[in-house]
C-alpha cells in the first residue's frame, strides 16, 4: 500500500511540474505573439473588401515573421527591370 501512495505521490509532482511547465511557455507565447488590435483587422478587412470587390468576413489572421513575402516582390520588381534592360 506505500508502493501505491509513493506513486500517486510521484504523479502528482509530476502533474504539478508540467503544469508550471506550461504556465511558462503560455506566458512566453503570449509575449511572441501579440494580441492583432481591432484597428488592424478593420484595416485587413477593408483590404480584403477592396480587392474581391465585395465584403469578405476574416475568420484568422496570423503574424508571420520571415520575408518570403518580401524576397519574392523583390525579385518580381527585379526581374520586371531585368526584362527592360534585355
Amino acid at each position: 500500500m506505500s508502493e501505491t501512495n509513493d506513486t500517486v505521490a510521484e504523479l502528482k509532482a509530476l502533474v504539478a511540474q508540467l503544469n508550471t511547465r506550461v504556465q511558462t511557455l503560455e506566458e512566453q507565447a503570449a509575449h511572441c505573439h501579440p494580441e492583432v488590435s481591432e484597428d488592424v483587422l478593420l484595416a485587413i478587412s477593408a483590404a480584403c473588401a477592396a480587392y474581391l470587390g465585395k465584403r469578405a468576413t476574416i475568420k484568422q489572421v496570423h503574424l508571420r515573421r520571415g520575408s518570403g513575402w518580401a524576397s519574392q516582390g523583390r525579385y518580381a520588381l527585379q526581374q520586371s527591370h531585368a526584362n527592360l534592360h534585355a
